[in-house]
């Protein structure tokens, strides 16, 4: 019996748009939308030029944010792969871990990039030398705090998804619980570990937006200079459209990368 090779909307399986086109569009088309019911001060072709004009300002606010995020990402690492690990023992340096894991998990973001901010100092003195501490690095900080607790979290599944078959054959060779986790189970983690890791990232991304509100000139806090210069609604719509679009164009591809690998996974 012959099968009909056409999707449900009438389309063929192999000509399917990806999701995130669907998505790029709604956004678009709700920008356009409101762009077209804002007061209009001039022509919508002076408002385009505008914001080309504008674009490598906003391109290099965004390089902030991926900066923070990428800087964020490898500190909560480092940390939240110790933190996970120590957090498996039941000495005191364990229940620390522990107690660090829950603390900065359930913090609000808003106010660790506070912390971070107002805590640290503006310069610190290193062999005699005053070196300043900027600001951008103090935000990075305070976002690598949740980012440690959320990959110490995604340390510890993977560890757990590990059968315990392993563990007891490597006890019964002699191994010491250490030995077991960085030579048996730790290399089999790094693939479990890839797909939360990287969503963790996209989270970590969308978060350094909060930067703007600590002063640091990010894409968010250049759109609101580039709205008060200009001055015009239309405008101002237009910008706040294509900093969404920025920011879901660099964490859809993350997104999509991360439920393919889950797939792979699944099916491995």
């Amino acid at each position: 019996m012959a099968t009909d090779s056409a999707s449900p909307a009438g389309k063929p399986a192999g000509m399917r748009l990806p999701p995130g086109i669907y998505g790029v569009v709604g956004i678009v088309a709700a920008g356009a939308a409101l762009w077209s019911l804002a007061p209009e001060a001039g022509s919508r072709g002076e408002t385009l030029a505008r914001l080309v004009e504008w674009a490598p300002a906003l391109a290099h606010g965004f390089a902030m944010n991926v900066l923070i995020s990428i800087g964020a990402i490898f500190i909560g690492t480092m940390i939240g792969l110790l933190a996970g690990a120590l957090a498996m023992s039941k000495s005191f340096a364990g229940r620390l871990a522990r107690l660090w894991i829950v603390a900065f998990r359930n913090a609000p973001w808003l106010v660790l990039i506070y912390f971070t901010t107002y805590v640290f100092p503006f310069e610190i003195r290193v062999f005699g030398t005053t070196v300043p501490f900027p600001d951008w690095l103090k935000v990075m900080l305070g976002l690598a705090l949740p980012a440690s607790a959320n990959i110490a979290e995604v340390f510890r599944g993977a560890v757990a998804s590990i059968p315990s078959a392993q563990w007891e054959a490597a006890a019964s060779l002699a191994f010491s619980r250490w030995q077991i986790l960085l030579k048996i189970v730790v290399p089999q983690c790094v693939r479990r570990m890839l797909p939360p890791w990287m969503n963790v990232y996209a989270i970590i991304t969308m978060g350094t937006a909060l930067s703007s509100l600590v002063g640091i000139h990010d894409l968010l806090d250049t759109a609101q200079i580039a709205s008060s210069t200009v001055a015009r609604s239309s405008f101002t719509v237009l910008t706040y459209v294509a900093t969404l679009v920025i920011f879901f164009a660099y964490c859809y591809p993350i997104s999509w990368l991360t439920r393919t690998f889950e797939k792979r996974l699944r099916t491995a």
